[in-house]
């Protein structure tokens, strides 16, 4: 079992916040990009947060979005369609659409619509 899997969300998410808003980008942005590959409302995404979710409880009440499986790339070294673990392949999903909204991509090419 990988560290991460067991790590809090709400560890994490601030670093998320952190390198979004360095590169001019907002929080808002950072919720919306995160609510769209989770399914989840802004306020379960708060909840996420609020209760210390580890990314595993996160995942497993997350209802993924059915266009998840068009993020590609590389990510960590990884390109993440090639990644077996199911639970490690949707971190990375959230971790490719959190560096595409750092790099400047367009919101409606990073929603995959």
């Amino acid at each position: 079992m990988h560290k991460v899997f067991s790590m809090a969300f709400s560890r994490v998410y601030p670093l998320y916040i952190t390198k979004v808003e360095k590169k001019g980008r907002t929080k808002a942005e950072l919720d919306a990009v995160i609510c769209w590959l989770t399914g989840f409302s802004a306020e379960e995404l708060q909840e996420q947060i609020n209760t210390d979710a580890t990314f595993t409880e996160f995942f497993e009440r997350a209802r993924l979005n059915p266009n998840a499986g068009l993020i590609t790339g590389v990510i960590c070294g990884m390109r993440v369609e090639e990644i077996e673990d199911p639970l490690m392949q949707k971190i990375r999903y959230m971790d490719k659409l959190v560096d595409e909204l750092a790099k400047g991509r367009a919101m409606e090419k990073i929603l995959r619509s």
